[in-house]
């Protein structure tokens, strides 16, 4: 049964959105392990804070120099089974990390599995938007859920068997990464019987918002976003790689425990996920990325100052809160630059990983000349960044 092209971009087709979601959240559990495993490795090999940034570091530049590049030559030559080709780097990356000895093999290890993350989040997310059926923000959402989940399983599945038996056990996640094969194999199938159904049919009138903006306010709104997507990423590079050093410095707790801690913050942040995109579809983007922002400082401003049980309590809303900005920011962009999904999806994905890898080399750094404490007092004030929100111009879907 053949499907028009009309109709193909008037429908949701939620088990393609579902099958992303869950790859992605493969996907993520896979690069959580990374940071979870910190607390065993730095012990193993006598590591300093700063070498665990530069782990890091090295993973997030992987991810994300990359992922620009990728966008722009999806956009113009889209690739059915990238996203499997991706997920075969990561493979690769994590036998290489359950067999690594020294620190510069870690090194080589994360560097693949922040490879195949490049190749995997820009063409998944254009994906994502050609199964919308023109409700962006819900796609988004719905993506971000299946990552955000799986970032938070990491500490857990590091807690319940790499803690226990050691750095090797990390292969047995090898199995998660050729599941996550098989079912990105299924997605690049339609992908592929879409894009050929595209071709025989007429071409489909842009979904676009066409925005009417001046290129300069295209140009300072973009900005805007990637300052945003710096305060939220540094920010989130304090909570997932050092919470679990932090909880264990302040509180005395076990790495397990911690684990567990950190566990609660990225399950928070998976069930904010979807707040943002179909909010953002009802009343505009522009309001819940000024919500989620700005709306995390009252939290992180207290957490530093919190005892065990209130530090418990506030990560919560500090996940839920924070998590809902990122769909809503790219989406934003998508719509300031039409035609470009690919393109705005890597360099924002590629972005955020920056962000991440370069906050978390820097607060190693000062953790390593002050302390764990001191640099969560300092992070704290990152969300307040949100004011500039203010600035954004408005977009107005001609729809409603």
């Amino acid at each position: 049964m053949s499907t028009s092209p009309k109709l193909l971009a008037e429908q949701t087709i939620f088990p393609i959105l579902f099958a992303l979601s869950f790859s992605h959240l493969l996907n993520d559990t896979i690069q959580s392990l990374i940071p979870a495993i910190y607390p065993i490795i730095k012990d193993s090999y006598h590591l300093s804070f700063s070498q665990i940034g530069l782990i890091t570091l090295t993973f997030q530049m992987a991810a994300s120099l990359f992922q620009p590049f990728v966008g722009l030559y999806t956009d113009k030559k889209p690739q059915p089974y990238s996203l499997a080709t991706g997920m075969s780097f990561t493979l690769i990356g994590l036998i290489t990390l359950s067999q690594s000895s020294n620190f510069y093999s870690i090194l080589l290890a994360v560097a693949l599995i922040g490879i195949g993350s490049s190749i995997f989040h820009p063409e998944a997310s254009r994906m994502a938007h050609a199964a919308s059926g023109g409700k962006r923000g819900l796609a988004q959402s719905v993506f971000q859920l299946g990552g955000n989940a799986g970032s938070s399983l990491g500490p857990l599945l590091a807690a319940w068997i790499i803690v226990p038996h050691g750095q090797f056990s990390v292969i047995w996640f090898s199995l998660i990464a050729l599941l996550a094969i098989l079912v990105l194999t299924y997605v690049g199938n339609w992908y592929k019987g879409y894009l050929i159904r595209l071709r025989e049919g007429a071409k489909i009138q842009s979904q676009a918002i066409i925005t009417n903006l001046p290129k300069k306010k295209v140009i300072m709104a973009v900005v805007i976003l990637l300052v945003l997507i710096f305060s939220k990423y540094f920010y989130m590079a304090s909570l997932t790689s050092y919470f679990t050093f932090y909880m264990i410095q302040k509180f005395d707790v076990s790495v397990q425990t911690s684990q567990i801690y950190l566990f609660v913050f990225l399950f928070s942040v998976a069930a904010g996920t979807l707040i943002g995109g179909p909010i953002g579809d009802k009343i505009g983007r522009k309001y819940v990325i000024w919500g989620s922002i700005l709306g995390t400082a009252p939290f992180s401003l207290l957490l530093p100052h919190a005892n065990l049980f209130w530090t418990g309590i506030l990560i919560v809303p500090i996940g839920m809160i924070l998590a809902s900005a990122f769909s809503a920011i790219l989406v934003y962009a998508q719509e300031l630059i039409p035609g470009k999904v690919g393109l705005v999806a890597g360099l924002f994905f590629g972005f955020a990983f920056g962000m991440g890898g370069i906050g978390s080399a820097l607060l190693g750094k000062l953790a390593d000349s002050t302390s764990i404490t001191y640099v969560f007092n300092v992070c704290a004030f990152l969300p307040l960044i949100g004011l500039i929100t203010g600035f954004l111009p408005n977009i107005i879907n001609p729809k409603k």
